[in-house]
């Protein structure tokens, strides 16, 4: 009866692995199934159909990535620290969705996908992979973001010239009012000031996302940096009555006078972390109310900088807290309700922290203030100095290319000869005595005359300033986007 029972069960388990594999061919996702390892134990035809591997036989036993060759959605190739399926299969955490360019094998074709990652536990950690084509959902993105992008930058005159024309209405040099009209007119201002802060935002999103706008990366020193832009913000929170912080981690201090500060660099886009920092910090400044406060922190954390923002504000609820980040997402209760805003300036904090190789995330509970974190690539102090003579050596030669145009001195334009006829003489001549007849003299041979004047100078060739160098090995094999070459 046993024998029975268990053949029956092993039947039953045949059957349903039969149909797991039935449903895995059928569908349109690519799968594959690694060991602990890495090494691929299964692949079903959507993957080899988008990897091109040929087929599974020629799959099975490959470390996956040998099969599965990523590069980031703006066509950068992907560093082991950079990858995020790499991450997760070799810490064993899932992956959640993540858009990336999948490239195919034999033809090297870039197929965008949202790849995952998943561990399954009771199977010795075998991870799953999956890859989604998402090539027709960035098409339809890409027009919505078209179409986003078109109504924003029409919208916007009329919203200026409105904005302009009540500014005259409110000036009392140009126009006259009560109270009461000032009031209304006050508001209607501030609306359209509102609109047009909307339009902007909306601009910068969608410019970012169908690639208009590109990062500009450079060396910056993180701390110094985030320091100049927190002190943009001390003055209006002493306004608004809140206790405004500054301090880098792990800053050391020696008697009551003397303190060590913590020095990190980074290689970013000075621009996008001036907007991420300038989001969560009015945030914070927002969402506050009277007599709290509001703490900005840098550290140097491993091989990434750390930035929190944190607050003693009203809060985020858990049910909100997952979806912060999404586009035009507010949360909606009575204490947010009366705070101005339009879903979109967390989004753009992480936009921007994404495309410079980052991340962002919140930690909160309603009612207890919340803490918004952003971690960037950190770079070491020796990259750090070859990344600012790579700098420093563009910027010459920069200089050199535009320095023999301002040499060049502008030529007068020709006169045609047969209006030399027809000008005046420059400088009028005196009249002069006349002329005593004197007695014929003897020949003189012409010898060669000295010049009257100084000769022309001659124009100098510009010479190109030579590059900087130091001892820094190495230095010719290091571009300025820090790849090497």
């Amino acid at each position: 009866m046993d024998l029975f029972k268990r053949g029956n069960r092993k039947k039953v388990a045949n059957n349903q692995s039969a149909l797991a594999e039935l449903a895995l061919n059928a569908i349109h996702d690519g799968v594959v199934m690694t060991d602990k390892s890495g090494v691929v134990q299964f692949i079903n035809p959507a993957a080899i159909r988008m990897t091109e591997c040929g087929s599974a036989d020629n799959a099975r036993g490959l470390d996956y990535g040998l099969v599965i060759k990523l590069e980031s959605k703006e066509g950068r190739e992907l560093s082991p620290n950079e990858n995020p399926l790499i991450q997760a299969m070799n810490t064993g955490q899932p992956l959640e969705p993540y858009q990336c360019s999948l490239i195919a094998l034999s033809s090297g074709k870039r197929i965008p996908v949202a790849i995952s990652a998943l561990p399954v536990e009771g199977m010795s950690q075998n991870r799953i992979i999956t890859f989604r084509d998402i090539t027709k959902e960035l098409e339809e993105e890409g027009e919505q973001t078209e179409f986003i992008s078109t109504a924003s930058h029409e919208m916007r005159t009329p919203v200026a010239t409105i904005d302009g024309y009540l500014s005259l209405c409110l000036n009392p040099q140009t126009a006259t009012l009560d109270e009461r009209a000032r009031g209304y007119l006050t508001a209607a201002q501030a609306a359209s000031k509102h609109l047009g802060k909307l339009f902007q935002d909306l601009l910068d999103v969608t410019r970012l996302d169908d690639g208009k706008i590109k990062p500009r990366f450079e060396p910056v020193e993180m701390v110094s940096l985030v320091r100049q832009i927190s002190n943009d913000y001390v003055q209006r929170a002493k306004e608004a009555k809140l206790n405004f912080v500054f301090g880098s981690g792990d800053d050391l201090s020696f008697g009551d006078e003397r303190k060590v500060q913590q020095v990190a660099y980074g290689f970013i886009d000075v621009d996008f972390l001036r907007e991420i920092l300038d989001n969560l910090i009015e945030n914070a400044l927002k969402y506050t109310p009277e007599g709290g406060s509001v703490y900005v922190n840098v550290r140097g954390d491993g091989d990434k900088v750390l930035i929190n923002v944190t607050d003693t504000g009203i809060g985020i609820s858990a049910d909100d807290l997952v979806h912060v980040f999404q586009k035009f997402y507010r949360a909606d209760n009575s204490d947010t309700r009366t705070v101005g805003g339009n879903g979109l300036g967390l989004y753009l904090v992480k936009q921007r922290a994404e495309v410079m190789g980052g991340k962002v995330w919140a930690e909160s509970a309603f009612g207890e203030g919340s803490t918004f974190y952003v971690s960037l690539p950190r770079i070491t102090s020796d990259e750090y100095e070859k990344r600012m003579i790579m700098v420093k050596n563009m910027q010459m030669q920069q200089q050199a290319a535009q320095q023999p145009a301002a040499l060049v001195a502008p030529v007068a334009p020709a006169v045609p000869v047969s209006q030399l006829a027809q000008q005046p003489a420059q400088q009028p001549v005196a009249p002069t005595a006349p002329v005593v007849p004197v007695a014929p003299v003897a020949p003189v041979t012409p010898q060669p005359a000295a010049p009257a004047s100084q000769p022309a100078p001659q124009p100098v060739t510009p010479v190109a300033p030579q590059p900087v160098f130091t001892n820094v090995q190495n230095n010719a094999n290091i571009n300025l986007n820090g790849e090497t070459k």
